[in-house]
C-alpha cells in the first residue's frame, strides 16, 4: 500500500470505531492515527532501501514483536497523561498499517509472505529489491488500481480535512 492509502484506511478504521461508541474524533486522535499508519514504513523503508541496515522494507517496525510493545507503551503514556483515546488511535493506525500490508497474502493464504510479522524470529519475505526510495518511486506505473486508490484516498483526505476543522479542541477545556 502507498502512504496515503495506509492513512486513509487507518482513518476510516478509527472513525468506524468511534462511530460505534457514538463520539467524534479529536484533532489529537487524527494526528495519532496518521502517525500510527506511517511509522512502520518511515522506519523500515529507509533503513532497508537506502542504508541497507535492515534485510527488507518490511522487517523491524512491521514485526509484531516490535509493534505490540510499542502500541502498549504509547497507550500507557497516553493513559498516564489522561488521554488514552489518543494512544488507542495510534494503535488503530499502526495495526491498520500491518493489516493493509498483509490482506492480500491472507486472502490468497500465502503464509510465506507473512513471515515479516515475526521478524527476526522468521526471515522477512523478499518482496522488495529496491536500492532506495527514489528507485521505488521511479518504478510506479499509473494503473487503474493505483488510480482508484488515489481517488479513494483523495476522497477520504477531504473527509479528514473536513473532520479536522470540525473536530473538538484538544485537550478538551475543563470548564463546567
Amino acid at each position: 500500500m502507498f502512504p496515503w492509502t495506509h492513512a486513509a484506511v487507518g482513518y476510516l478504521c478509527l472513525v468506524g470505531c468511534w462511530l460505534v461508541l457514538g463520539r467524534r474524533v479529536s484533532k489529537a486522535e487524527l494526528v495519532a492515527v496518521v502517525v500510527g499508519t506511517q511509522l512502520a514504513d518511515v522506519v523500515d523503508k529507509p533503513l532497508a532501501w537506502s542504508f541497507q541496515l535492515l534485510p527488507a522494507g518490511r522487517s523491524l517496525a512491521h514485526s509484531l514483536l516490535v509493534a505490540v510493545p510499542l502500541i502498549a507503551l504509547v497507550i500507557g503514556v497516553a493513559w498516564r497523561r489522561r488521554h488514552p483515546e489518543v494512544g488507542v488511535a495510534f494503535g488503530v493506525g499502526y495495526l491498520s498499517h500491518l493489516a493493509g500490508d498483509t490482506y492480500v497474502a491472507v486472502y490468497y493464504w500465502r503464509t510465506e509472505e507473512l513471515t515479516f510479522l515475526l521478524w527476526p524470529l522468521l526471515p522477512p519475505y523478499p518482496y522488495d529489491d529496491f536500492t532506495g526510495v527514489l528507485d521505488f518511486a521511479g518504478g510506479v506505473e499509473l494503473t487503474l488500481p493505483l488510480l482508484v486508490a488515489l481517488l479513494g484516498s483523495g476522497l477520504v483526505g477531504l473527509v479528514f480535512i473536513a473532520q479536522f476543522y470540525r473536530a473538538p479542541r484538544w485537550p478538551p477545556s475543563r470548564a463546567v
